[in-house]
């Protein structure tokens, strides 16, 4: 337990290398340490060790686990927090050996998704991801996490309360799911009446702080309301965990809707995603998906192929997509130009600068899988049919009638504009 509340945790790092040919130890470890830098610890060291398999009693062997315990002991750690998912017996065992709390990458991503959930939903999500990783591993957790004085892996449900009455546990996890099951159906609700509009729906995916949400503002309609529609923005992984709705125009002038969807991570937690799965499930409902990737980090291909791998875990692999390339901004002597014929279509931009934007708002629209166009039509009242064809299928509202006809406003695709030509008059 920490002497003084305001110290930061201080926590050692374990990686294990398998010698996998797609595997980056380094670059995983690397993104370890942002993970656990944002849920407020501080890394004093990291330490790897190299093995095709691992330990099914302490995941590294008891050797290393007794170097990890002279480490500790030297460099006055705190945690110590493993790159890789551990089960319960090897926290358990690696905890006697290390005399620390022990923790793996799992639940450090729980932790900081506790700490930023502030939605209800949100809020519902993480704590039924956090109960049912835990539930197996309720014998397993060690005398750390019920320790007084908090700390990483302390947030949302407490240890003790999970030790104490397993069918308790699984009869929240119930209640918490039909919460959410509640939820889904009022956004089916809502995602049917966006359907109705016509408008084209383009989602924002990709990593943890690639920029997505400064996009979004960046592309949302000047006025004098902007201020009340943009969505909270911060330089820190996970700034925001909710689904962001908002109306945004094309360089043509037609409108669509933008989403914003919590941001990704490599070894995004199984429960986490499963959990989240309604709400990125909006991502399906896209014409067409933008995937924001830092160009300033050092993993482009992992982000690239970790979010991609997500997008077909929630089997969405038949939507276009357009990569953006973000934080481009004075760096164009040096970016890597490959990148634009590698992945394909693609733009570098700056969110932040607003560069190449009106670029990036026209690929999109080229890669629509409909075009869409404004129109005012005017049906009399022989073609009443077509009229209401036009209201069932887009909704309208803006409809006025008039002594000779039916007057109505809006966007509709391209493939009903050409076919019904004769009566758009704007």
């Amino acid at each position: 337990m920490l002497e003084n509340i305001n110290e930061k945790e201080r926590v050692l790092l374990v990686g294990l290398d398998k010698g996998l040919r797609d595997f980056d130890l380094d670059a995983s470890i690397k993104e370890l340490e942002d993970l656990a830098k944002a849920s407020g610890a501080e890394v004093v060291a990291s330490i790897s060790q190299r093995r095709l398999s691992e330990d099914p009693s302490t995941f590294i062997g008891s050797g290393k686990a007794e170097e990890i315990y002279a480490y500790c002991q030297d460099l006055d750690v705190d945690t110590v927090i493993f790159n890789d998912e551990l089960s319960g017996s090897q926290v358990r065992n690696l905890e006697k050996i290390i005399d620390k709390k022990v923790l793996d990458r799992t639940t450090l991503i729980l932790d900081i998704f506790a700490q930023r959930a502030t939605s209800n939903e949100g809020k519902l999500q993480v704590k039924l991801a956090q109960l049912k990783y835990r539930l197996p591993r309720l014998s397993g957790s060690g005398h750390y996490l019920s320790r007084t004085g908090g700390g990483i892996g302390t947030r949302g449900p407490g240890e003790q309360k999970l030790e104490t009455d397993r069918r308790h546990i699984l009869k929240e996890i119930d209640n918490i799911e039909k919460k959410l099951a509640k939820v889904e159906k009022n956004r089916g609700v809502l995602r049917s009446k966006r359907e109705k509009s016509s408008l084209p729906i383009v989602a924002l995916a990709g990593y943890t702080n690639a920029g997505k949400s400064t996009l979004m503002n960046a592309l949302i309609k000047e006025g004098p309301s902007k201020e009340h529609k943009e969505v909270f923005v911060k330089d820190m992984l996970f700034a925001s965990l909710s689904t962001a709705l908002r109306k945004a125009e094309f360089n043509n002038g037609s409108s669509f809707l933008l989403i914003d969807t919590v941001g990704f991570v490599s070894k995004l937690p199984t429960n986490l995603v499963e959990a989240f799965k309604s709400t990125l499930e909006e991502i399906s409902y896209a014409s067409v998906i933008v995937q924001v990737v830092d160009v300033l980090n050092d993993n482009i291909d992992l982000q690239i192929q970790t979010t991609n791998k997500i997008l077909q875990e929630l089997e969405i692999d038949d939507i276009n997509i357009v990569y953006a390339f973000n934080k481009a901004d004075g760096l164009e002597d040096c970016l890597n130009k490959s990148l634009l014929k590698q992945y394909q279509p693609s733009i570098f931009i700056s969110a932040k600068n607003k560069t190449n934007l009106d670029q990036l708002l026209d690929l999109i629209y080229d890669n629509l899988p409909y075009k869409y166009t404004y129109a005012k039509m005017f049906f009399d009242f022989d073609n009443q049919d077509k009229l209401n064809y036009f209201i069932e299928k887009y909704g309208f509202k803006d409809l006025e009638y008039k002594s000779d006809g039916a007057y109505i406003k809006g966007q509709i695709d391209q493939e009903d504009y050409n076919k019904y030509k004769e009566f758009v008059i704007r």
